[in-house]
């Protein structure tokens, strides 16, 4: 970790939100020298505190910790079922959004079509190839080193042998698989 640069985030903002050191030092119930240590380099924001100094600054843990940086999404990063049919929602919005016959749309779907080789909207007519394409995704994920809930995916698939390949692959990869 950088704690200099985690030292001008936090000053930054600080500032920004229209704060002296001792202004947010009060906020924490802490003294202003903590906070000046943080902005200098020196020290890191205890963990016991650290949640509160976020909420105060308008930020998130990781960001912060980061010294303002966005967070490259991690490999072992957990994906959710309900993200992944939110995807095929979106993916479905677009021909609604833009209608059916858009170049835009039209040129997306044919390229799922052919890397795919399937017919995708037809795939996501039926519930029941439409589960088989969240098991696809979340497969894919796997493979790619990303954890699942395997409670969540139990819990929401009605075929049962999606729910297996899923588990299958989670073993090959060697996968952490979590339980909520």
């Amino acid at each position: 970790m950088d704690t200099l640069k985690i030292g001008q985030y936090i000053q930054h903002l600080r500032k920004a939100a229209g704060m002296t050191q001792k202004e947010l030092a009060e906020k924490l119930n802490i003294s202003f020298q903590a906070v000046s240590k943080w902005e200098n380099g020196d020290t890191l924001p205890d963990t016991g505190i650290l949640l509160d100094l976020c909420d105060i600054l308008g930020t998130t843990a990781d960001k912060l910790l980061n010294g303002g940086s966005l967070v490259a999404a991690t490999e072992r990063r957990l994906m959710k079922l309900e993200d992944v049919k939110k995807g095929f929602e979106n993916l479905e919005s677009i021909g609604k959004l833009f209608g059916e016959n858009c170049t835009f749309f039209t040129g997306m779907i044919e390229g799922i079509n052919e890397k795919m080789n399937m017919d995708i909207l037809t795939y996501l007519s039926n519930p029941m190839t439409r589960e088989v394409m969240y098991a696809e995704v979340l497969i894919q994920g796997i493979m790619n080193g990303r954890t699942v809930d395997m409670e969540e995916i139990e819990n929401s698939f009605q075929n049962q042998g999606m729910v297996e390949q899923i588990r299958r692959y989670i073993a090959k990869s060697g996968s952490n698989e979590t339980n909520g």
